[in-house]
């Protein structure tokens, strides 16, 4: 299982999907625009940031127990 290998794909995806919506943001700019960005691209930076430190957290631990089984 190659956890930093999945969180390094998910930040990465994150980023561009994040560029992806800066370039959309430039067309489309009424209210649901407003409402799509505070629901949604708002909370995606900050969850991805959460999920890469448990990942890492996660990592860590199954070194711990490869270690211990050896």
């Amino acid at each position: 299982m190659n956890l930093n290998g999945n969180k390094s794909r998910m930040q990465g995806l994150t980023k561009d999907i994040s560029l992806q919506w800066t370039n959309t943001k430039n067309h489309w700019r009424d209210s649901r625009s407003a409402d799509f960005d505070r629901s949604y691209m708002q909370e995606l930076l900050p969850r991805v940031n959460q999920a890469a430190g448990a990942i890492e957290k996660l990592e860590e631990l199954f070194k711990r127990i490869r270690k211990d089984c050896e």
